[in-house]
C-alpha cells in the first residue's frame, strides 16, 4: 500500500518506502499468497515501514484505518497459527526506535500502546472479557477519556523540579526533548507539592486554532502549508532549535501516571485525576466515568457525532477500567493493557476512482489543478472533488487519472487527495501532464522560476473574471446575496461587466434583460439591485478582502484599514509603511503594493468611486478606542441578542485593539458565551478562573474595556 500522506516527502524517503508499492488491492483482500508464513512476512516489513513512517518521521504513508487493518490481518494469523507468532512481531511491540538525533531515555515504567475497538460490537467484546478478567463483575466502573491525535510523552519531575522529558520511542526506550517541553504553556516546571518522584504521561498536541494561524504565517510569507496538527506537533517536538518550538504554540493533556515514588496511594482512576489537577497539571475537562457500560457507549457515539468541536483533533475515545486494584488484576499483553482499549472513530480517508485531473481558475490567475472523483462519503459529506493544489504536488504524489486513491476530509477542510494505491494502478496509465493553455481563454499558462504556482496572465479571461466577481460577492467580503455562479456568468458573458467595479453600475433595464424570463421574477432583480446598493456600505477592510489581493486576508485587512483609514492612503503607501503595521510581514505588504501599482486595478477602485462605494473606514468600528489592547477575548457559542453572529463579536472584540481566538489559555481575560456553547471551554475557564460572561457584559466590555 503506497500513498504519501506528508506534504514535504522526498525522493529519498519514497524510495526507502518502495517495499510498500508492491503491498495490495484496494479493500486489503489478498489471497495471492501461497503461506501463512509468506503472508505474516510480508506483513511485518509493512508494518515496520508504517510504524517508522509515523513514529520515527511523523510522515504517514498510509491512512490509520488501513494500517489498522493490516495489523489485525497479522494477528489474526499468529492466533490461528501460534508457531508463526515471534518476540519481534509488530503486534508485540509499540511504535518504532527512538530517532538518533535525540538522546535515548529509557522509561522505568513501559509506555504501552492501546489495542483499537473499531465499532460497538468490538467494544461490547472488550467489556465481556473484562468481565471475565475479575472477580467482583458488578463493581465494575469505567472511565472515558477523548482520544488525542498528538504524540505521546512522558514528564518526569524529581522533588517537585521537571528533569526530563521523553517521546514514548518503541515503549522502552524514548527520544530526550526536555528542552522542547519546556516551552510549551501549561506544562509547570517546578510542582511544590509534588511526590519525590513523579512521572506524568500525557499527549502533546497542536491546537487547531493554532493550526491554523501557523498556516496563514506560512501563506504570508509564501512557504508551503503544514499538513495537518498531528505532524506538525511531532515533527515541532523534534527541534533541535527549542525557539521553534516555543513559536508553535504547541499544548498538553495529561492521562496517566508512570512512576511515582514518594505520592498517595491512590485506588481509583478519579483519585488519579484529581492528583494530577491538585498539581496544577492539564486535565482534559471531557473525562468522564460511568457505572453502567451502555452510558460508556453512548459517550462514543456521542463524540462520534462532536469530533470537530473541540480545538483540537480526536480520532477516537479511550476506555479504561476505572480500579486500580482491577487494573492489576486484568494485566497486560507485551504491547497493550487489557484494562483499556481505544474505540476508533470511523476513519476520515477513504478510497475511491480518480476518475479525471482538471484545472481550475482562480480570481488571481492561479491554475490549480483538481481531481474528479467517483463520489465517496467521507469526513461528513459525500466528496466528488478534491484539491491537488499545484503542479509540483500532482508530480510528487503521482496521482494518475484512472488510480485508485486516498481521499481526505477533516470537518469543514476542503477535501484532499493523499495519494495513490499504486498496487491497483491500470497498466497503461501515464503520468498526468499539466495543460500549457488556459481552459478558459486557451491564452497561455505560465510558470516563473521559483513559484510553485502556474498561472493565466491574459486580465480578461472570462474564467478569471467571474471567479473574482464571486469572490468580492462572498459573504466574508461584500456579501451581495442574490448574485450567484449562474448570474455572473451571465453577466460577464453578456458583457455587462468586465471587473467588480462595474457591479455598482448595474441597472434595473439591463438584469431586467438578463434574469427575467416572466413577470413574476422581477422581485429576483429588485432584491439584487438592493443587495448591490447595502454594499456601497460596507467597512473598508471588506472591500480590501473583496479586490482579491493575495495573501491579504481578513484580519490583515482590518489591520492596514484602521492604520491608514481611507484607500487613497492604502495607494499611495510605500511597502515599508505597510509593512511597519503590527501584524504585516514582508509578502503582505509587498503583495498590497504590487496590487495598487498596477492601472487597471486603480481603475476599478475608481468605478467604486464613481458609483458611491463607500472607501473609507466606518465610523465605531474602525475609529473604536482601544480599550481591549493585549486582552483576549473567547466567543462560544451563538450569540443571538445584541449581535447577528459570533463573527461580528470577535470583529468588535479585534477593533478595540483585543484578540479572539479559537482557544482558551490563562492569558484569556474573559469567556463570552452564548446559547448551545462547547462544554470543554467552559470547564476549562472554569478550571483557570477565568470569568465567564453574557452578551450584556460583552456589551459592557466593548464600551469600557472592563467586565461589570
Amino acid at each position: 500500500m503506497a500513498y504519501f500522506g506528508a506534504l514535504f516527502i522526498t525522493t529519498e524517503v519514497l524510495e526507502r518506502q518502495n517495499l510498500v508499492v508492491h503491498v495490495a488491492k484496494v479493500g486489503l483482500v489478498m489471497n495471492e499468497f501461497d503461506s501463512d508464513q509468506d503472508r505474516v512476512t510480508q506483513l511485518r516489513v509493512q508494518i515496520a515501514a508504517h510504524n517508522e513512517a509515523y513514529h520515527g518521521r511523523d510522515q504517514p504513508t498510509v491512512p490509520d484505518a488501513v494500517y489498522d487493518q493490516l495489523l489485525r490481518e497479522l494477528a489474526e494469523i499468529e492466533q490461528r497459527r501460534p508457531d508463526l507468532l515471534t518476540e519481534e512481531s509488530p503486534t508485540q511491540m509499540v511504535g518504532s526506535s527512538p530517532n538518533e538525533i535525540f538522546a535515548p531515555v529509557e522509561h522505568k515504567v513501559p509506555m504501552m500502546s492501546l489495542d483499537n475497538a473499531m465499532d460497538l460490537e468490538e467494544l461490547q467484546s472488550w467489556y465481556e472479557r473484562v468481565l471475565k478478567g475479575i472477580e467482583d463483575a458488578d463493581s465494575c466502573e469505567f472511565v472515558c477519556e477523548l482520544k488525542f491525535d498528538g504524540l505521546a510523552v512522558s514528564i518526569r519531575y524529581e522533588d517537585g523540579e521537571l528533569v526530563q522529558a521523553a517521546t514514548r520511542g518503541n515503549g522502552r526506550v524514548g527520544e530526550d526533548v526536555t528542552h522542547n517541553v519546556l516551552t510549551i504553556e501549561g506544562i509547570p516546571h517546578r510542582i511544590p507539592d509534588a511526590p519525590k518522584v513523579l512521572e506524568v504521561r500525557g499527549e502533546v498536541y497542536m491546537p487547531i486554532s493554532g493550526f491554523e494561524s501557523l498556516n496563514e504565517e506560512q501563506l504570508a510569507k509564501g512557504e508551503p502549508l503544514f499538513a495537518n496538527p498531528r505532524n506538525t506537533a511531532a515533527g515541532s517536538l523534534r527541534q533541535k532549535d527549542s525557539t521553534v518550538t516555543a513559536h508553535r504554540k504547541l499544548a498538553f493533556w495529561c492521562y496517566q501516571l508512570g512512576e511515582v515514588t514518594g505520592g498517595p496511594q491512590m485506588t481509583s482512576a478519579k483519585e488519579t485525576f484529581d492528583l494530577l489537577k491538585s498539581l496544577g497539571l492539564p486535565v482534559n475537562p471531557e473525562v468522564t466515568e460511568f457505572s453502567e457500560f451502555k452510558e460508556v457507549q453512548r459517550f462514543c457515539e456521542s463524540w462520534m457525532s462532536k469530533r470537530h468541536e473541540p480545538d483540537y483533533e480526536i480520532d477516537g475515545v479511550v476506555v479504561k477500567v476505572a480500579d486500580l486494584a482491577q487494573r492489576e488484576a486484568l494485566g497486560s499483553t507485551s504491547r497493550a493493557p487489557r484494562w483499556a482499549i481505544a474505540f476508533k472513530f470511523p476513519p476520515e480517508e477513504k478510497v475511491t476512482r480518480l476518475i479525471a485531473i482538471d484545472v481550475s481558475i482562480g480570481r488571481t490567475g492561479r491554475a490549480t489543478p483538481f481531481a474528479v472523483l467517483d463520489p465517496v462519503f467521507v469526513g461528513g459529506s459525500t466528496v466528488g472533488m478534491a484539491t491537488l493544489h499545484n503542479e509540483d504536488q500532482v508530480a510528487n504524489k503521482d496521482v494518475r487519472p484512472g488510480d485508485m486513491v486516498v481521499v481526505r476530509k477533516a470537518g469543514d477542510v476542503i477535501p484532499e487527495v493523499v495519494g495513490p494505491i499504486l498496487s491497483d494502478r491500470l497498466d497503461d496509465s501515464k503520468p498526468w501532464v499539466f495543460p500549457n493553455v488556459c481552459p478558459g481563454c486557451q491564452m497561455p499558462l505560465e510558470r516563473q522560476e521559483g513559484d510553485a504556482n502556474t498561472y493565466c496572465m491574459n486580465r480578461r479571461c472570462p474564467v478569471r473574471i467571474e471567479t473574482g466577481i464571486s469572490h468580492f460577492a462572498s459573504r466574508n467580503a461584500m456579501d451581495i446575496e442574490g448574485l450567484g455562479e449562474r448570474t455572473v456568468r451571465g453577466l460577464v458573458e453578456q458583457g455587462m461587466v468586465n471587473d467588480v467595479g462595474d457591479l455598482f453600475g448595474l441597472t434595473k433595464p439591463q438584469l431586467m434583460k438578463l434574469l427575467v424570463s416572466d413577470s413574476s421574477n422581477e422581485t429576483l432583480v429588485n432584491n439584487l439591485l438592493s443587495a448591490i446598493d447595502e454594499a456601497r456600505e460596507r467597512p473598508l477592510a471588506n472591500v480590501l478582502i473583496g479586490l482579491g489581493i493575495e495573501h491579504l486576508g481578513p484580519s490583515a485587512a482590518e489591520l492596514i484599514a484602521r492604520q491608514f483609514r481611507d484607500i487613497d492612503n492604502i495607494v499611495r503607501a510605500e511597502t515599508a509603511d505597510v509593512e511597519s503595521i503590527d501584524g504585516i510581514g514582508p509578502v503582505i505588504a509587498q503583495s498590497v503594493r504590487d496590487f495598487f501599482d498596477d492601472e487597471d486595478n486603480k481603475s476599478i477602485v475608481e468605478k467604486f468611486r464613481l458609483n458611491g462605494v463607500r472607501l473609507d473606514v466606518v465610523e465605531g468600528e474602525v475609529d473604536a478606542p482601544q480599550v481591549l489592547n493585549g486582552r483576549s477575548v473567547v466567543v462560544t457559542g451563538s450569540l443571538d441578542g445584541w449581535f447577528l453572529t459570533r463573527d461580528e463579536a470577535k470583529k468588535s472584540i479585534i477593533a478595540r485593539g483585543g484578540k479572539s481566538p479559537g482557544s482558551i489559555s490563562k492569558s484569556t481575560y474573559a469567556l463570552v458565551v452564548g446559547s448551545e456553547a462547547g462544554q470543554s471551554k467552559l470547564d476549562k475557564a472554569s478550571d483557570l478562573g477565568i470569568p465567564i460572561v453574557g452578551e450584556e457584559e460583552l456589551r459592557y466590555l466593548l464600551e469600557t474595556g472592563e467586565l461589570p
